[in-house]
């Protein structure tokens, strides 16, 4: 691996039994997963990290759900991902049974512009 490799997340070891690692592209979404899917008050030092959007899977799918979604996400990646990220677009999509969360951001490090996909039930 190159020398700016990163612990990957979630925690795991590889197949040379050494704590695994991760590129740069993937350590960001990552970062992006892990500020979207914390519970506000699950971090005991900072009670006020994340967004918490694992929860909305118990509420009625709409689309001011959706709306209320893109606002929460958008608001929760500026605060606490602004110096790793610049979010382009948040875009929420409600459809049937699933939310789609569909964030494009570019990377302040590369300028590579990319996206992250979110389907509920949360897979990614």
């Amino acid at each position: 691996m190159s020398s700016a490799a990163f612990l990957d997340f979630p925690f795991h070891i590889d197949g040379r039994q050494h704590t695994a690692e991760t590129d740069l592209d993937d350590h960001v979404y990552d970062l992006v997963y892990q500020v979207l899917f914390t519970v506000p008050g699950e971090r005991v030092n900072r009670p006020d990290f994340g967004c918490g959007i694992g929860q909305l899977v118990f509420m009625p799918n709409s689309h001011a759900l959706a709306s209320a979604t893109e606002f929460l996400v958008r608001g929760s990646l500026v605060r606490w991902l602004a110096d790793v990220i610049a979010v382009q677009n948040v875009e929420v999509i409600a459809e049937d049974s699933a939310l789609t969360v569909i964030v494009a951001y570019t990377e302040r490090g590369t300028g590579e512009d990319l996206t992250a996909r979110f389907v509920s039930p949360w897979s990614i």
